[in-house]
């Protein structure tokens, strides 16, 4: 995006209002045009000032962030952060990201204010990744309608079905647009999928578990957060929790168990997409499937090459259908794509590839 990025932020606490403009003024490249206490303050505002981006805060008086999401999205799509506290809006929070926000950050605590300045770099962050997003697609997947039960009539289909398995397990990587995305990949994914999926979403601690309960109600296939020790199992989607790396260990018996661990400290993102897929491709050998979709940044890149050097082959999401285009362009660019799909065929595809 050319220029500053604009930002409106909007949050009832004074405070918070000072403390989120102080450290969006860190950056350059950013500037905070406006401040709202609530989401009818922020309407208005979103008009007047036609900001880049919103950060918004879920629990306000008078109207609180998801009816200023539920009235600004049906008028003119707009690029919302949510910043807000975990133990009051988790779910509240889910469903900001099913309305349109691009992504959200854990805000500390009322009784914590001397920590709200420890976000900055990761507010930063997430407010200059939310500028590159592709709004039009945003909205429109935000806007595609979810199944409301898991089907378990799904079938593998007879083309999927009909030769020897070529990969044991498929690992997927994916961050900004990724819970709107998983929502919509995962329910196609049939109830008799032959392998394990496991999972690397960038998400704050404290949603992990919650978001694969509710993708677990919509899909056919079991959905969970992974625990150290559970046996990678196929027909099951393991979800790597916020704060801790997922890898593989092979057992004495033969099984695959996940194991969890905050090493390594030296990666951008904990989970890292590295970690889970070069962990894949020393356990898994040349039958790992690596999947990498909408996100910012190159999270995936050394992990492809692993994969890749294993003998394993990766599939990567589309550019047009991308919310943000660049964990995908990375592994493109370095030439380790073997297929590019776009997120209505990605369930399709994973199902022709496997």
């Amino acid at each position: 995006m050319a220029g500053l990025i604009r930002v409106l932020v909007v949050d009832d606490s004074a405070f918070v209002r000072k403390v989120v403009t102080q450290m969006l003024g860190r950056s350059p490249f950013i500037e905070v045009v406006g401040a709202a206490r609530d989401g009818g303050e922020a309407l208005e505002m979103v008009t007047e000032l036609a900001p880049d981006v919103v950060t918004l805060d879920l629990v306000m008086p008078r109207m609180d962030g998801i009816e200023f999401l539920e009235r600004q999205m049906a008028v003119k799509p707009v690029a919302v952060v949510v910043c807000s506290i975990t133990q009051q809006s988790g779910a509240a929070a889910l469903q900001a990201l099913d309305l349109g926000a691009v992504d959200f950050i854990q805000k500390p605590t009322a009784l914590a204010t001397d920590r709200v300045y420890e976000i900055a770099e990761e507010l930063i962050a997430k407010v200059k990744s939310a500028a590159e997003v592709s709004l039009p697609l945003a909205a429109s997947i935000a806007a595609t309608p979810r199944p409301k039960r898991a089907s378990p009539a799904l079938e593998v289909t007879p083309r999927s079905a009909g030769g020897p398995l070529r990969s044991d397990i498929v690992v997927l990587g994916i961050s900004t647009g990724g819970p709107q995305a998983l929502r919509l990949v995962i329910p196609q994914i049939p109830v008799d999928f032959p392998v394990p999926i496991a999972v690397v979403l960038h998400m704050p601690v404290g949603y992990t578990e919650m978001y694969a309960q509710r993708l677990n109600d919509i899909s056919a296939i079991t959905v969970v957060e992974a625990h150290a020790g559970d046996e990678i199992r196929p027909r099951t989607m393991y979800l790597a929790p916020a704060g801790q790396h997922l890898s593989f260990v092979r057992a004495a018996g033969g099984a695959v168990q996940a194991h969890l661990d905050l090493e390594p400290h030296d990666t951008q993102h904990r989970p890292a997409v590295d970690v889970l897929f070069r962990s894949a491709a020393n356990v898994y050998g040349n039958r790992v499937l690596g999947v990498v979709m909408t996100g910012m940044g190159s999270d995936g890149l050394f992990g492809s090459a692993h994969i890749q050097a294993k003998g394993g082959r990766i599939l990567t999401e589309a550019e047009s259908s991308c919310v943000v285009y660049g964990m995908p362009r990375a592994v493109v660019e370095a030439g380790m794509s073997n297929r590019a799909a776009t997120l209505g065929d990605m369930a399709s595809s994973i199902l022709d590839m496997i």
